[in-house]
């Protein structure tokens, strides 16, 4: 006859299978319905992640007053944006010409306008050209996001070529020939500057498209005024 212990021997091979299955099972329960706290979560939404597209920018072309005219401006603002991706959108140039006249204002369409790095220019025209536009050294990019020399740089090029007055309509006939000429010094033929950095001297220091006339349309003379024969481009779509 088997005494107690002896069964208990007999069984307690196939309880402890039982138990371990059992462990086990509970463990890949546990693991299953645990949460993987490793796994990355998505707190923001893609417009979170996003930046308006540049629709502004300071040309980093510098030069003379000859651009080839208003169309060959046209084309510059539209080839450097291309190289820096941004091609999709059509490029206008900020200039004014004379003879019949054309104004700048009328040739950027409505806006809204952001720089390189997405900061708001202006909401439309007439925002533009108030005192609410936010055209200064520190948004005044080019189309790959540079800085450009403004005063208290060497050089100073904060000379913009505008060819236009405070509201952006032509001014007189300061648009070196209609961007067609490199004039010297002293010839008479000038351009209108403004001052992207809102400083500096001339009839208007502070203003981004009209400080004052630049002294010739070759580069010498617009280096010799701080300038560098930059212009501003804007998408009109």
């Amino acid at each position: 006859m088997q005494t107690i212990p002896s069964r208990l021997a007999l069984y307690l091979p196939a309880l402890l299978l039982a138990c371990s299955s059992s462990s086990t099972s509970s463990d890949v329960d546990m693991q299953q319905a645990e949460p993987d706290l490793a796994a990355p979560v998505d707190l923001a939404s893609p417009a979170d992640l996003s930046k308006p597209a540049m629709s502004f920018f300071i040309t980093s072309r510098t030069g003379d007053g000859n651009l080839g005219g208003l169309s060959g401006a046209d084309t510059i603002c539209q080839n450097l944006a291309s190289a820096a991706g941004a091609g999709g959108k059509t490029w206008r140039a900020y200039l004014s010409a004379s003879g019949p006249a054309v104004h700048a204002r009328d040739r950027i369409g409505t806006g809204p306008w952001y720089n390189f790095a997405g900061v708001k220019i202006a909401d439309s025209v007439a925002d533009l050209h108030s005192a609410n536009v936010n055209i200064t050294k520190a948004t005044g990019l080019t189309e790959t996001g540079a800085q450009v020399p403004g005063v208290g740089d060497t050089p100073n090029q904060h000379d913009i070529l505008t060819g236009s007055d405070l509201i952006g309509m032509a001014n007189g006939t300061n648009q070196c020939a209609n961007w067609t000429s490199s004039a010297a010094a002293g010839s008479g033929t000038n351009g209108a500057l403004g001052h992207f950095d809102r400083m500096g001297g001339g009839t208007n220091p502070t203003s981004w498209n009209f400080a004052h006339n630049s002294n010739g349309c070759s580069a010498a003379a617009l280096i010799a005024t701080a300038g560098a024969g930059r212009f501003y481009c804007f998408a009109i779509n």
